[in-house]
């Protein structure tokens, strides 16, 4: 089931899993999970895209390997908000996702989180050629931080 609103996924979560977390790319999908109280988010793995078929095996392994109960993608929106080619891909992505797992999607805004993940690295002093092979689950683990902050804002003010 895909949630366009992030207050109708949470209601589907089951309790006491984490959830995950995608960077997805047209050659990578980052990956990041959260802890059992959604409260922090993990970068976990990069995987290398195929075909959608080895994609999605490959990610509901892994997130079954993490007993996630739901998936945050992340959504490529323009700095101005509106929704290009890369959003209509995301979109198509969850679609197809969704005909192969009961988990709960949603969508969150991944304006500026590679740009996050990056400055994040370099202040790290992470070099190059390791900046390269981490920075889609980095994303991925700003993207997922984000949706976990508005959920638990969610929860604490209902």
């Amino acid at each position: 089931m895909i949630c366009e609103d992030i207050a109708d996924f949470a209601t589907l979560l089951p309790p006491m899993r984490p959830v995950a977390g995608l960077d997805l790319g047209t050659a990578t999908i980052g990956v990041a999970v959260s802890d059992r109280l959604l409260s922090t988010a993990t970068p976990v793995e990069t995987i290398r895209r195929r075909k959608f078929t080895q994609d999605a095996a490959a990610l509901l392994d892994l997130l079954a390997s993490r007993d996630a109960g739901g998936i945050v993608l992340g959504l490529p929106r323009n700095m101005d908000g509106s929704e290009g080619p890369r959003c209509q891909s995301t979109r198509a992505f969850a679609r197809n996702l969704s005909a192969r797992t009961d988990l709960p999607i949603t969508y969150w805004d991944e304006r500026l989180s590679t740009v996050a993940a990056e400055r994040a690295l370099l202040e790290a002093d992470t070099s190059r050629k390791r900046r390269s092979e981490v920075i889609d689950h980095v994303a991925a683990g700003f993207i997922l931080q984000g949706a976990l902050d508005r959920m638990a804002n969610l929860r604490h003010s209902s």
